[in-house]
């Protein structure tokens, strides 16, 4: 590394939040959610003016604030927004010189040619950074975890999804997506609520609210002056509280969901912004059954959708058989929902179900949960550490020589 560099920096960029920070931490300095505010008032009436991406301000309702994310299908796809996310990420929360720092940065495994060039593009020619290297999120999932040879099982927000990791390099026609993931589950939650007559009310229309008994009707007073939100926004707000009901209720059934089983279950109290409060019980594990048992989900997100451990199995059928064994034997767990309670221990109790004849290991650390969530981002972190870091990156002067065409090279 030249005398004019500082360290550098590493961006784990998901379709549910994006972690910055500098190599050699344990911990990223950033960690944001992709939603972030758009006011639409330009002159067009439909091109954003301002972004807002500090969390405070996007849960403060404006007029004509939509909810927008620079994802779709975990990879890039509104480069306005995600440009504004990294600005926020330099200037705001880092406060340093992009031109000072090699940056490493995560990708999915089935991100396009067309989208790494053009991530490369506005790396070196937009913030002038000095070196670039583009890497699987798999891949430093696998090194997170202190091993070079990995089956990643991450079940974030779009996707649930096995990538089979061998030497530091992914096997492409091992990767397995399923729709089954976080935002089935948010949507399962609305429909339950549905059913259950719950209301979602979020904080930012509430006057006042009273306590009341449990199940009783909920009594609070509406503001009397609310900005125009606009569908997008109040969906955004709405989704969080979801997001805050599933980390607080939901829990994995250790076996497949009975309702015998179910009802025996300890149940949850739960309270919403409005006051309205009651206890939860078979709905906590019924709620979450369709992420292992698709026979229990009302109206599949598509035709491929297939359960956690289906994801996991169908990824080894498609490798070759003469490295199944270290697969099932280096399982990592990743993504938000693998922390939802009895996650792991369901998964360990499926696969042993049905690989009778193979010994299964799942790598999860119990005691440290961050790990599954920040994996990516840890491997990142001391992979850019390294003193070989350098020479695998894309310098500005073999970017300026070779232009996009040094990806596939140096960035398989």
């Amino acid at each position: 590394m030249s005398g004019d560099q500082d360290g550098a920096l590493v961006f784990d960029i998901g379709s549910h939040s994006i972690r910055a920070g500098f190599a050699r931490e344990d911990c990223p300095e950033v960690d944001l959610s992709t939603s972030i505010g758009a006011v639409l008032d330009g002159g067009d009436g439909s091109t954003p003016s301002k972004y807002y991406i500090d969390p405070n301000i996007t849960e403060i309702p404006q007029d004509n604030m939509e909810a927008v994310t620079p994802f779709k299908d975990g990879m890039i796809e509104n480069w306005d927004s995600f440009q504004a996310i990294i600005d926020h990420i330099y200037y705001k929360r880092l406060k340093s010189k992009p031109s000072l720092h090699p940056v490493l940065m995560s990708e999915p495994a089935w991100n396009t040619t067309e989208k790494r060039e053009r991530l490369a593009e506005l790396m070196f020619e937009h913030y002038n950074i000095p070196s670039f290297f583009l890497c699987k999120s798999a891949v430093l999932s696998t090194f997170g975890n202190g091993r070079v040879t990995a089956l990643i099982l991450d079940s974030g927000a779009t996707y649930t999804t096995a990538t089979p990791v061998v030497d530091g390099l992914v096997i492409q026609q091992g990767i397995v997506k399923s729709p089954l993931a976080g935002d089935f589950i948010t949507q399962q939650c609305r429909e339950l609520l549905q059913e259950m007559n719950v209301e979602l009310i979020p904080t930012y229309m509430i006057a006042s609210k009273e306590a009341v008994p449990e199940g009783a009707p909920a009594n609070w007073k509406r503001m009397e002056e609310l900005p125009h939100v606009t569908p997008s926004w109040h969906d955004h707000v709405c989704n969080s509280m979801i997001h805050d009901f599933k980390k607080s209720v939901l829990q994995v059934s250790r076996t497949a969901y009975n309702d015998n089983v179910a009802a025996k279950m300890p149940t949850v109290h739960y309270e919403f912004p409005n006051g309205y409060n009651r206890r939860f019980g078979i709905e906590r594990l019924r709620v979450v059954e369709g992420l292992f048992n698709m026979s229990s989900v009302k109206g599949l997100p598509d035709d491929n959708a297939l359960g956690v451990c289906e994801v996991l199995l169908k990824s080894v059928e498609l490798c070759d058989r003469k490295i199944s064994a270290k697969l099932y034997g280096n399982i990592v767990v990743a993504g938000g929902n693998s922390l939802l309670q009895g996650f792991t221990e369901r998964l360990a109790q499926e696969l042993s179900n049905k690989t009778k004849n193979i010994k299964s290991r799942l790598i999860t650390n119990e005691l440290a949960v961050e790990r599954r969530r920040l994996g990516a981002w840890r491997g990142g972190s001391s992979f850019a550490s390294l003193g070989t870091f350098t020479q695998s990156c894309i310098s500005r002067k073999e970017y300026e020589e070779e232009g996009k065409l040094c990806l596939e090279r140096k960035c398989p």
